[in-house]
């Protein structure tokens, strides 16, 4: 049904060397225009202004995330239930599960009201795209990887092999952000996890004996989340952005002439079903709007510009070091009576927790409890096997709270 290279293609990769394609779908998914655009978008987005090496690309790990259903494919013990269409559409999934982020990703999340699962079954989805035409060379094959993206239940399991608690996406992007930004802490013994993993009656399992490589799996993005993705810094340059975008939709609201060309964005931000205009979208998109911003006429959006661009980011306080609380009343204050203050002053969070346990499915992502095979065959929660992960599961949650604001307030 599917047609292969005469000769495999071959990416070379940091992480794994060689990256493998051996199916012409693949390729052609690779080249398209949807696929191609990642290159254009950073992976960690605001990390790297912490992190100065982290620059990779969301395309590289997409490849990454298509190399690792490739390893578990050829490695993974039961996988051969999968038929060769199944294969496919594993592979499909795997490569093109990010194609709907935003530039800067989730910064752009947060003014948009979508997330970019939902982008990307609307990419996959819409006739006027590349990766559309490219699937639909095969009937139903576009239905099938968008109803994986949008976790439908028609292949439960390529579904939890590309989004869940032990997954292809997870296992790439915490390898590869790892590397990047240099936080050893990061790294998981790949090879180790996908041995370890079992196909028994459509489930994935986890063997017994690989239990600890998977407590430091979980421990492992347990400490990327607070250390990397959520460091302050980086948080601080995202809200940025998000400010920018807030202002950008309310001067659209008041009917108010933008000092820059952003038909595009405009598009996107009345109508979030406008997919071309979204894969028009990328991070030299927005910075190219950005750097004309400043010298805007808007005060608001001229200031936020210089900022982003000069990296005179938003200060910020730790309410878990117990600040002053009359310095804080008086932040607050400020920013109330301030004409912009809701553009320079911000109360946030962040939480994360190592282990989920769950059999529900929260919003588009697959949670679900991830299982152990004993040796005898019975089957076990994880956190029922392993003491560790237990405790985990009560201790583990942390939740962040921080004040964001530009330092004129603080008089």
């Amino acid at each position: 049904m599917f047609d292969k290279l005469t000769r495999s293609k071959v990416f070379r990769d940091p992480i794994y060397g060689y990256i493998e394609v051996e199916y012409k779908i693949i390729l052609d998914l690779i080249d398209s225009k949807e696929v191609q655009r990642l290159r254009r978008i950073l992976q960690l987005s605001g990390v790297s202004m912490v992190f100065h090496t982290a620059e990779h690309s969301r395309f590289t790990h997409a490849l990454g995330a298509y190399h690792v259903a490739n390893l578990m494919l050829h490695h993974v013990e039961g996988i051969d239930c999968l038929t060769e269409y199944e294969r496919v559409v594993f592979l499909c999934s795997a490569l093109l599960h990010d194609i709907g982020h935003g530039p800067y990703s989730h910064a752009f999340e947060m003014v948009l009201l979508t997330s970019h699962e939902e982008m990307t079954e609307k990419i996959i989805l819409c006739k006027d795209t590349d990766v559309n035409r490219i699937l639909n060379q095969v009937d139903g094959l576009a239905e099938a990887v968008a109803s994986v993206i949008g976790h439908k239940g028609k292949y439960p399991l390529i579904e939890s092999l590309v989004s869940s608690q032990l997954d292809v996406d997870r296992m790439d992007y915490l390898t590869r952000d790892a590397y990047f930004t240099g936080a050893t802490y990061g790294a998981i013994d790949m090879q180790r996890l996908l041995r370890s993993m079992k196909i028994v009656n459509g489930q994935v399992l986890c063997r017994a004996s690989g239990v600890h490589t998977l407590e430091s799996y979980l421990m492992s993005r347990y400490h990327m989340y607070f250390q990397v993705y959520y460091h302050p810094v980086a948080r601080s340059y995202e809200l940025l952005l998000e400010s920018m975008y807030e202002r950008i939709k309310d001067l659209t609201k008041e009917g108010k002439i933008l000092d820059a060309n952003i038909a595009s964005f405009l598009n996107v931000i009345k109508d979030n079903n406008d997919v071309l205009s979204y894969i028009e979208l990328d991070d030299a998109y927005v910075n190219g709007f950005i750097k004309q911003f400043m010298n805007s006429s808007d005060p608001v959006l001229s200031r936020l510009a210089k900022a982003f661009n000069h990296r005179e980011l938003f200060r910020y306080v730790d309410l878990a070091n117990h600040p002053d609380g009359k310095m804080l009343q008086s932040l607050k204050e400020n920013a109330e009576k301030h004409p912009f203050g809701k553009y320079y002053y911000f109360e946030n969070s962040v939480s994360a927790v190592a282990y989920l346990q769950t059999n529900k499915k929260k919003s588009n992502d697959a949670v679900v409890a991830i299982k152990v095979v004993l040796p005898n065959g019975e089957i076990k929660n994880l956190d029922e096997y392993s003491p560790i992960v237990h405790s985990l599961v009560s201790s583990s949650y942390k939740r962040v709270e921080r004040i964001y604001y530009f330092e004129d307030l603080d008089v």
